[in-house]
Protein backbone atom coordinates (compact mmCIF):
# COMPACT_ATOMS: atom_id res chain seq x y z
CA UNK A 1 0.00 0.00 0.00
CA UNK A 2 2.79 2.36 0.86
CA UNK A 3 4.50 1.76 -2.46
CA UNK A 4 1.29 2.51 -4.35
CA UNK A 5 0.85 5.88 -2.63
CA UNK A 6 4.47 7.04 -2.55
CA UNK A 7 6.26 8.82 -5.43
CA UNK A 8 9.84 8.43 -4.25
CA UNK A 9 10.78 5.96 -6.98
CA UNK A 10 8.90 7.64 -9.87
CA UNK A 11 10.08 10.26 -12.35
CA UNK A 12 8.40 13.65 -12.63
CA UNK A 13 6.67 12.59 -15.82
CA UNK A 14 5.26 9.45 -14.21
CA UNK A 15 4.05 11.43 -11.21
CA UNK A 16 2.45 14.01 -13.52
CA UNK A 17 0.63 11.29 -15.47
CA UNK A 18 -0.60 9.74 -12.23
CA UNK A 19 -2.02 13.11 -11.27
CA UNK A 20 -3.73 13.41 -14.66
CA UNK A 21 -5.32 10.00 -14.17
CA UNK A 22 -6.62 10.91 -10.73
CA UNK A 23 -7.81 14.28 -12.02
CA UNK A 24 -10.15 12.83 -14.66
CA UNK A 25 -13.11 12.07 -12.35
CA UNK A 26 -12.61 15.42 -10.63
CA UNK A 27 -12.62 17.18 -14.00
CA UNK A 28 -15.84 15.46 -15.04
CA UNK A 29 -17.47 16.61 -11.82
CA UNK A 30 -16.20 20.15 -12.36
CA UNK A 31 -17.59 20.15 -15.89
CA UNK A 32 -21.10 19.46 -14.62
CA UNK A 33 -21.00 21.92 -11.73
CA UNK A 34 -19.41 24.75 -13.68
CA UNK A 35 -22.07 24.40 -16.39
CA UNK A 36 -24.62 25.64 -13.85
CA UNK A 37 -22.17 28.36 -12.84
CA UNK A 38 -22.03 29.41 -16.49
CA UNK A 39 -25.80 29.88 -16.45
CA UNK A 40 -25.36 32.24 -13.51
CA UNK A 41 -22.58 34.09 -15.37
CA UNK A 42 -24.82 34.48 -18.40
CA UNK A 43 -27.63 35.87 -16.23
CA UNK A 44 -25.44 38.75 -15.07
CA UNK A 45 -24.36 39.58 -18.62
CA UNK A 46 -21.01 37.82 -19.04
CA UNK A 47 -20.14 36.29 -22.39
CA UNK A 48 -18.58 32.87 -22.90
CA UNK A 49 -14.99 34.15 -22.89
CA UNK A 50 -15.54 36.20 -19.75
CA UNK A 51 -17.09 33.21 -18.02
CA UNK A 52 -14.19 31.02 -19.16
CA UNK A 53 -11.64 33.53 -17.88
CA UNK A 54 -13.45 33.98 -14.56
CA UNK A 55 -13.35 30.23 -13.89
CA UNK A 56 -9.77 29.91 -15.10
CA UNK A 57 -8.62 32.53 -12.59
CA UNK A 58 -10.93 31.57 -9.72
CA UNK A 59 -10.80 27.90 -8.77
CA UNK A 60 -13.67 28.00 -6.30
CA UNK A 61 -17.37 27.52 -7.00
CA UNK A 62 -18.66 29.32 -3.89
CA UNK A 63 -16.18 32.17 -4.26
CA UNK A 64 -16.90 32.60 -7.94
CA UNK A 65 -20.65 32.53 -7.44
CA UNK A 66 -20.31 35.08 -4.63
CA UNK A 67 -18.33 37.24 -7.06
CA UNK A 68 -21.11 36.98 -9.62
CA UNK A 69 -23.63 38.10 -7.00
CA UNK A 70 -21.47 41.11 -6.19
CA UNK A 71 -21.24 41.97 -9.90
CA UNK A 72 -25.03 41.67 -10.24
CA UNK A 73 -25.47 44.03 -7.27
CA UNK A 74 -23.10 46.60 -8.82
CA UNK A 75 -21.03 46.53 -5.64
CA UNK A 76 -17.54 47.94 -5.30
CA UNK A 77 -14.26 46.13 -5.95
CA UNK A 78 -13.52 46.31 -2.23
CA UNK A 79 -16.76 44.47 -1.41
CA UNK A 80 -15.94 41.85 -4.02
CA UNK A 81 -12.47 41.34 -2.56
CA UNK A 82 -13.80 40.97 0.98
CA UNK A 83 -16.65 38.64 0.00
CA UNK A 84 -14.30 36.44 -2.02
CA UNK A 85 -11.75 36.39 0.80
CA UNK A 86 -14.35 35.31 3.36
CA UNK A 87 -15.96 32.74 1.07
CA UNK A 88 -12.61 31.18 0.21
CA UNK A 89 -11.09 31.44 3.70
CA UNK A 90 -10.98 27.65 4.02
CA UNK A 91 -8.20 27.56 1.44
CA UNK A 92 -5.96 29.39 3.89
CA UNK A 93 -6.29 26.42 6.22
CA UNK A 94 -5.68 23.97 3.39
CA UNK A 95 -2.55 25.88 2.38
CA UNK A 96 -1.25 25.73 5.93
CA UNK A 97 -1.91 21.98 6.07
CA UNK A 98 -0.12 21.36 2.77
CA UNK A 99 2.82 23.54 3.73
CA UNK A 100 3.54 21.15 6.59
CA UNK A 101 4.06 18.41 4.02
CA UNK A 102 6.41 20.35 1.74
CA UNK A 103 10.02 19.32 1.54
CA UNK A 104 12.34 22.06 2.90
CA UNK A 105 14.08 21.94 -0.48
CA UNK A 106 10.93 22.73 -2.49
CA UNK A 107 11.57 25.89 -4.58
CA UNK A 108 9.46 28.97 -3.92
CA UNK A 109 7.96 28.88 -7.43
CA UNK A 110 6.42 25.50 -6.69
CA UNK A 111 4.98 26.81 -3.44
CA UNK A 112 3.28 29.64 -5.35
CA UNK A 113 1.90 27.28 -7.97
CA UNK A 114 0.64 24.86 -5.35
CA UNK A 115 -1.21 27.72 -3.66
CA UNK A 116 -2.92 28.55 -6.95
CA UNK A 117 -3.96 24.96 -7.66
CA UNK A 118 -5.62 24.28 -4.30
CA UNK A 119 -9.28 23.25 -4.48
CA UNK A 120 -11.22 21.06 -2.08
CA UNK A 121 -10.87 17.98 -4.27
CA UNK A 122 -7.26 18.51 -5.33
CA UNK A 123 -6.30 19.17 -1.74
CA UNK A 124 -7.97 15.90 -0.77
CA UNK A 125 -6.12 13.70 -3.24
CA UNK A 126 -2.80 15.49 -2.63
CA UNK A 127 -2.86 15.32 1.16
CA UNK A 128 -3.89 11.63 1.00
CA UNK A 129 -0.51 10.71 -0.49
CA UNK A 130 2.19 9.57 1.92
CA UNK A 131 5.46 11.39 2.32
CA UNK A 132 6.39 14.86 1.12
CA UNK A 133 4.00 16.55 -1.30
CA UNK A 134 5.12 16.15 -4.90
CA UNK A 135 3.92 19.25 -6.80
CA UNK A 136 3.94 17.45 -10.15
CA UNK A 137 1.16 15.15 -8.97
CA UNK A 138 -1.04 18.15 -8.21
CA UNK A 139 -0.03 19.82 -11.48
CA UNK A 140 -1.13 16.71 -13.37
CA UNK A 141 -4.54 16.61 -11.68
CA UNK A 142 -4.92 20.38 -12.11
CA UNK A 143 -4.12 20.15 -15.84
CA UNK A 144 -7.30 18.09 -16.26
CA UNK A 145 -9.55 19.65 -13.62
CA UNK A 146 -8.92 23.34 -14.37
CA UNK A 147 -9.74 23.25 -18.12
CA UNK A 148 -12.92 21.26 -17.38
CA UNK A 149 -13.95 23.89 -14.85
CA UNK A 150 -13.35 26.78 -17.24
CA UNK A 151 -14.80 25.06 -20.33
CA UNK A 152 -17.89 24.00 -18.40
CA UNK A 153 -18.54 27.61 -17.42
CA UNK A 154 -18.18 28.78 -21.04
CA UNK A 155 -20.54 26.03 -22.21
CA UNK A 156 -23.06 27.11 -19.60
CA UNK A 157 -22.95 30.68 -20.89
CA UNK A 158 -23.38 29.49 -24.49
CA UNK A 159 -26.26 27.21 -23.51
CA UNK A 160 -27.89 30.08 -21.64
CA UNK A 161 -27.86 32.16 -24.82
CA UNK A 162 -29.32 29.38 -26.95
CA UNK A 163 -31.80 27.54 -24.75
CA UNK A 164 -35.34 28.82 -24.06
CA UNK A 165 -35.81 31.14 -21.09
CA UNK A 166 -37.74 28.52 -19.10
CA UNK A 167 -34.94 25.99 -19.47
CA UNK A 168 -32.33 28.57 -18.46
CA UNK A 169 -34.40 29.43 -15.40
CA UNK A 170 -34.59 25.75 -14.46
CA UNK A 171 -30.85 25.26 -14.91
CA UNK A 172 -30.19 28.29 -12.72
CA UNK A 173 -31.68 26.36 -9.80
CA UNK A 174 -29.08 23.61 -10.24
CA UNK A 175 -26.37 25.76 -8.66
CA UNK A 176 -28.46 26.24 -5.54
CA UNK A 177 -28.89 22.47 -5.49
CA UNK A 178 -25.11 22.14 -5.45
CA UNK A 179 -24.86 24.35 -2.37
CA UNK A 180 -27.61 22.39 -0.65
CA UNK A 181 -25.65 19.22 -1.40
CA UNK A 182 -22.68 20.82 0.36
CA UNK A 183 -24.46 21.95 3.55
CA UNK A 184 -27.12 19.26 4.10
CA UNK A 185 -24.89 16.18 4.77
CA UNK A 186 -22.78 17.83 7.52
CA UNK A 187 -25.90 19.52 8.94
CA UNK A 188 -27.61 16.15 9.34
CA UNK A 189 -24.65 14.91 11.37
CA UNK A 190 -24.28 18.02 13.53
CA UNK A 191 -27.30 19.68 15.15
CA UNK A 192 -25.31 22.78 16.05
CA UNK A 193 -24.24 23.26 12.44
CA UNK A 194 -27.83 22.69 11.27
CA UNK A 195 -29.03 25.33 13.72
CA UNK A 196 -26.54 27.90 12.45
CA UNK A 197 -27.43 27.12 8.83
CA UNK A 198 -31.10 27.81 9.59
CA UNK A 199 -30.09 30.89 11.57
CA UNK A 200 -28.13 32.21 8.60
CA UNK A 201 -31.15 31.77 6.33
CA UNK A 202 -33.38 33.66 8.74
CA UNK A 203 -30.81 36.38 9.40
CA UNK A 204 -30.24 36.90 5.68
CA UNK A 205 -33.96 37.34 5.07
CA UNK A 206 -34.35 39.64 8.07
CA UNK A 207 -31.38 41.78 7.01
CA UNK A 208 -32.98 42.32 3.59
CA UNK A 209 -36.11 43.71 5.31
CA UNK A 210 -34.84 45.58 8.37
CA UNK A 211 -34.20 49.34 8.21
CA UNK A 212 -30.57 50.34 7.61
CA UNK A 213 -29.52 46.77 6.72
CA UNK A 214 -31.90 46.70 3.75
CA UNK A 215 -30.22 49.83 2.41
CA UNK A 216 -26.83 48.10 2.33
CA UNK A 217 -25.71 46.22 -0.76
CA UNK A 218 -26.16 42.45 -0.77
CA UNK A 219 -22.38 42.06 -0.74
CA UNK A 220 -22.01 44.14 2.44
CA UNK A 221 -24.85 42.25 4.13
CA UNK A 222 -23.18 38.95 3.23
CA UNK A 223 -19.89 40.11 4.75
CA UNK A 224 -21.50 41.27 8.00
CA UNK A 225 -23.63 38.15 8.41
CA UNK A 226 -20.80 35.75 7.57
CA UNK A 227 -18.36 37.32 10.02
CA UNK A 228 -20.96 37.70 12.80
CA UNK A 229 -22.50 34.21 12.57
CA UNK A 230 -19.21 32.36 12.07
CA UNK A 231 -17.62 34.25 14.98
CA UNK A 232 -20.59 33.42 17.22
CA UNK A 233 -20.38 29.75 16.24
CA UNK A 234 -16.64 29.63 16.96
CA UNK A 235 -17.04 31.30 20.37
CA UNK A 236 -20.11 29.38 21.55
CA UNK A 237 -19.28 25.98 20.07
CA UNK A 238 -15.52 25.69 19.51
CA UNK A 239 -14.31 22.59 17.70
CA UNK A 240 -12.39 20.41 20.11
CA UNK A 241 -9.22 18.72 18.87
CA UNK A 242 -8.40 15.09 19.57
CA UNK A 243 -5.60 16.23 21.86
CA UNK A 244 -8.05 18.24 23.98
CA UNK A 245 -10.42 15.28 24.20
CA UNK A 246 -7.62 12.95 25.26
CA UNK A 247 -6.50 15.42 27.96
CA UNK A 248 -10.01 15.60 29.34
CA UNK A 249 -10.19 11.81 29.43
Amino acid sequence: MHQQRSFHSLSRGAVFRTGMRDGIPIGLGYLAVSFSLGIAARNIGLNAFQGFLASLLNNASAGEYAGFLVIAANASYLEMAIVTLITNARYLLMSCALSQRFSPKMPFRHRLMMAYTITDELFGITIAREGDVNPFYTYGAFSIAAPCWAVGTALGVIAGNVLPARVVSALSVALFGMFLAVIIPPSRKNKVLAGFVLLSFGASYAASRLPFFAELSSGTRTILLTVTISAAAALLFPVRSKEDESNDA
